[in-house]
């Protein structure tokens, strides 16, 4: 047994990974702010005796004893991460620093969840870990997709100058119950657009591609990663590398849902990336990780949580 830290804990992956550690036996220390995260994701483990709820903005120091940290806690949807762009960057920066001066304090280990947004719009496909990326450092994103890359940056920096202990995974586009049914990302608007027979709104020509990713296996991937020996680092790209566009998306969508929604066309957003897949050879090789959910079998459960809300 134990004791984890999981900062982010009350949000949609953070959840998912409270749930999956607690089954395994370990104590959890669930930390969140609720600026995205909701307390109904953990509502059903309030009382286990192996989970405990601390509301704290982690760009504020903490001192917690744990075994090991998981930092999950940012914003992770553009809807979300532009709303504060200044807070997006603080819990990106300054949350890292806190966790990982805890981390080194205790002689923990820690692993960082970093994103494929660090390839930024790439011009290398499928992206590799050791591909380093094409990012505007002062879009409308750039708070996520730097903070990130300069959470990236201190992880590596406390693992060289203090020995700490770190992990990072690059997670790509993760999907399944418990996302915000507001959050902008693309699975959760189709689906509520097409369960409410509204239209279903595709940015651009709907050409762009993405690999989704359904939460159980990324849960799978964040935990074997933290179990990797000390010897791996990464970062390790954790993701679905079966490509769909965001027009065959809407269309599987439609169908699914038996909607009588229509596919309308907006404008790109800005620094929005073309093409979204992940080489996962690096996972495979080291983890013995590659997802096992097919995409419309993740969407059939993803429908149903929603249906329950419309």
């Amino acid at each position: 047994m134990k004791i984890i830290l999981i900062t982010g804990g009350a949000g949609f992956l953070g959840s998912h990974l409270c749930d999956r550690l607690i089954g395994q036996g370990n104590d959890i220390l669930c930390l969140d702010n609720f600026f995205t995260g909701s307390k109904e994701n953990i509502l059903h483990l309030i009382g286990n005796p192996r989970f405990e709820l601390i509301r704290h903005d982690i760009i504020n120091p903490i001192f917690l004893e744990v075994d090991e940290i998981y930092n999950l806690a940012c914003p992770a949807s553009p809807v979300h991460y532009q709303y504060n762009a200044i807070k997006t960057i603080k819990t990106n920066v300054m949350g890292t620093i806190n966790t990982l001066g805890l981390a080194k304090r205790l002689k923990a280990k820690i692993l960082q969840a970093s994103t494929s947004e660090v390839y930024g719009d790439p011009e290398v496909h499928p992206q590799r870990e050791d591909y380093w990326g094409r990012v505007n450092p002062i879009g409308i994103r750039s708070c996520y997709d730097e903070g990130k890359r300069a959470a990236e940056c201190l992880m590596m920096d406390y693992h060289r100058q203090n020995g700490v202990s770190v992990k990072i995974a690059r997670i790509f586009n993760t999907y399944g119950p418990r996302m915000a049914q507001d959050d902008g990302r693309v699975v959760s608007n189709f689906i509520v657009q097409a369960l409410k027979g509204k239209d279903i709104t595709v940015y651009g020509d709907g050409t762009q591609t993405r690999s989704f990713c359904y939460v159980e296996d990324m849960i799978d991937g964040l935990v074997r990663t933290m179990d990797t020996p000390d010897s791996f680092l990464g970062p390790v790209n954790l993701g679905n590398p079966v490509e769909f566009s965001i027009i065959n998306l809407a269309e599987t969508v439609i169908r699914m849902t038996k909607s009588p929604s229509k596919i309308i066309f907006n404008p790109l957003p800005q620094d929005d990336p073309t093409q979204r897949k992940p080489d996962i050879s690096l996972a495979g090789e080291m983890l013995g990780w590659q997802p096992k959910i097919h995409l419309e079998d993740g969407l059939r459960k993803t429908i149903e949580y929603f249906r329950q809300f419309i």
